[in-house]
């Protein structure tokens, strides 16, 4: 059964009713839940206490707060949290002119084993569950005290692995009785699970995909990307031609620049080829490196060259900017240094017993 905080409210009237209580509770609750971020139901004022107790079995998901860093340099705020079992995931504020923007974790670890990515190096500890993909939203709003405009999937995790939990995620996460983010201000980020982009493409959501592409062709996209083994570059674009056709919604290229692998001449120009026809956005990233990895991110002309040769054909390009470079910025980097930091201190609890 769903924890309480991860149900639809179809699914919270229907759990009043089975508790003998009047729908119109599951609207009280869910505002809780949603609208004011509640940790308690002590906190629910408008519940009557007989309720309540029907409902102390059913705890309230809350993540726990282990650390935070604040860049010096813009703001972004990179947040390290523990779930009730122990596992820790992190999320980032990124503030821009349009509004504050969370990207959060949909997993705990990932097992896509993308070879630039720490996300990955500990492989998938667990999935999420929509209550705790949420939650990384509300502990943030009630951290600073404002309210989040946009919300990124792309933290650890791979989302459209998690597809059900991620689908409940957005349908509360955008609904009217909750927070009422609009569609349009989600991303989702995949790594290119083909069969789920052709799931999603039929839920017709305003939301905008984002593929990790990062290569040109199969060649190149097996040395960073092992889902590129299993669907080849033209199976994701053919993917991504249909959820353009199903719902409108311009795709986002996701490019990470690393040095002498996918950041030459040639390869914007094999990319440029691929993706002409499709309405897209490419969002060049140089990349973030990971110690554990040997890849170096581009020089900076060389990304400038990349991103001329695609404009010269046509396609809509930025580069993304920086947030937060003086901080654990690379995603999964935070939580990576926790979980290092807490292993040596259990290895020295084990020889020295203190």
């Amino acid at each position: 059964m769903k924890d309480i905080k991860s149900m639809r409210p179809e699914e919270l009237n229907a759990l009043m009713v089975s508790l003998g209580e009047k729908p119109f509770r599951a609207r009280q609750l869910y505002g809780w839940l949603h609208q004011h971020g509640a940790v308690s139901y002590e906190e629910m004022k408008n519940l009557p206490n007989s309720l309540k107790e029907k409902l102390k079995e059913m705890p309230i998901v809350s993540l726990e707060q282990l650390d935070v860093q604040i860049s010096k340099l813009d703001g972004t705020r990179k947040y390290l949290f523990r779930l009730a079992d122990g596992n820790v995931i992190e999320s980032v504020l990124m503030r821009y002119h349009h509004g504050n923007s969370v990207c959060i974790s949909s997993q705990a670890g990932c097992r896509m084993g993308c070879r630039f990515c720490a996300s990955t190096l500990g492989g998938l500890k667990r999935n999420l569950t929509a209550s705790e993909m949420l939650d990384q939203v509300y502990r943030i709003q009630a951290d600073t005290g404002e309210r989040v405009d946009h919300v990124v999937v792309m933290g650890t995790g791979e989302p459209l692995d998690n597809y059900d939990s991620l689908l409940d995620f957005i349908y509360i996460l955008t609904e009217e009785g909750g927070l009422h983010i609009s569609q349009r201000n989600l991303t989702v980020s995949t790594c290119g699970l083909v069969p789920r982009i052709h799931e999603l493409a039929e839920e017709k959501l305003q939301m905008t995909l984002a593929i990790s592409l990062h290569a040109p062709n199969d060649g190149k996209r097996r040395i960073l990307m092992p889902i590129a083994n299993r669907y080849s570059v033209d199976e994701l674009l053919d993917a991504c031609r249909v959820y353009f056709a199903k719902t409108g919604r311009r795709i986002t290229f996701e490019y990470s620049l690393a040095s002498g692998v996918n950041d030459s001449e040639e390869d914007a120009r094999e990319l440029a080829g691929k993706i002409r026809d499709i309405n897209c956005h490419v969002n060049l990233i140089p990349v973030n490196p990971v110690r554990e990895r040997s890849f170096r991110r581009s020089a900076r002309s060389s990304v400038a060259n990349f991103k001329i040769i695609l404009e010269k054909c046509g396609i809509n390009v930025t580069i993304r900017r920086e947030m937060g470079s003086d901080i654990d910025g690379a995603c999964g980097q935070l939580r990576r240094s926790y979980l290092e930091k807490t292993e040596s201190e259990k290895r020295h609890e084990d020889i020295f017993g203190d």
